[in-house]
């Protein structure tokens, strides 16, 4: 980070742009900017805690629109959809470092990113082009390294669940429509408030295809008639449970 001299780093509010966040701001000061992308596919509620974060690292914070969805590419999700994304984050981030005169921009991958085989980041190659800087991944820190070290320097999220864009829920091939991704946003605020902190409801049209982790599946089938009943009021007239649980990635399993 030091090397860097000064960046602006790509935050989201998660454990590891957080991390990324706090240690720009100890090491570099006011040489560091942290930059929230908005749009469409930021979950409700996402912004502000990130924002509320931002404040207590101390690090200066911003936010800067991106027009992904203006991207017909984007729209028609492709398997390769994370890249239009990325290429409009990116490339927006590093439009406003050279005009504000920061010497790079960082992003929050770690050393696990993509290791999975159904952890597929076409993202990355975006990151690439732009010649985006990734610290964590660059010392080789894992996602239980980066959680650990978060609750050492006591980050409020260093346990937070993973929590993708919205766009992620839908599966390739079906294009993404702003009411599709209100609706997840909603059955997924609606469960998590219902004491599922780790969820995904993937859209299928009018059916709700929901992921819980194993051991919260039967808490989830005894609770089913009343959240078919909440679905159905945000537009989904089937609940299914995905008796696999939760896995990440899982849509690219039907690729």
């Amino acid at each position: 980070m030091r090397q860097l001299r000064s960046v602006v780093v790509a935050y989201s509010g998660g454990v590891d742009s957080a991390l990324l966040a706090a240690i720009a701001h100890q090491e570099l000061g006011e040489r560091a900017l942290a930059v929230t992308g908005i749009s469409a596919s930021l979950a409700a509620g996402e912004l502000e805690a990130a924002a509320r974060l931002a404040a207590r690292i101390g690090i200066a914070h911003e936010t800067i629109a991106t027009n992904e969805f203006a991207e017909e590419s984007y729209r028609a999700n492709p398997a390769n959809r994370c890249f239009f994304c990325k290429q409009e984050l990116f490339g927006s981030l590093s439009a406003l470092a050279r005009e504000r005169g920061y010497n790079a921009v960082a992003d929050g991958a770690n050393a696990d990113d993509g290791a999975a085989p159904l952890d597929i980041r076409p993202g990355r190659a975006a990151a690439v082009a732009f010649g985006i800087r990734s610290p964590l991944s660059d010392a080789g820190m894992t996602k239980r390294d980066v959680r650990a070290l978060a609750r050492a320097v006591q980050l409020p999220v260093w346990d937070k669940p993973a929590t993708p864009c919205l766009s992620s829920r839908v599966p390739y091939g079906t294009r993404i429509e702003l009411e599709a991704l209100r609706r997840v946003d909603l059955a997924e605020r609606y469960l998590r408030a219902r004491g599922f902190p780790v969820v995904r409801v993937r859209h299928y049209g009018e059916t709700a295809r929901v992921e819980v982790p194993l051991g919260h599946i039967a808490r989830l089938r005894e609770q089913a008639g009343i959240i078919e009943r909440a679905l159905a009021s945000v537009g989904y007239a089937r609940m299914e449970v995905d008796a696999r649980g939760y896995r990440t990635g899982s849509l690219n399993e039907r690729r």
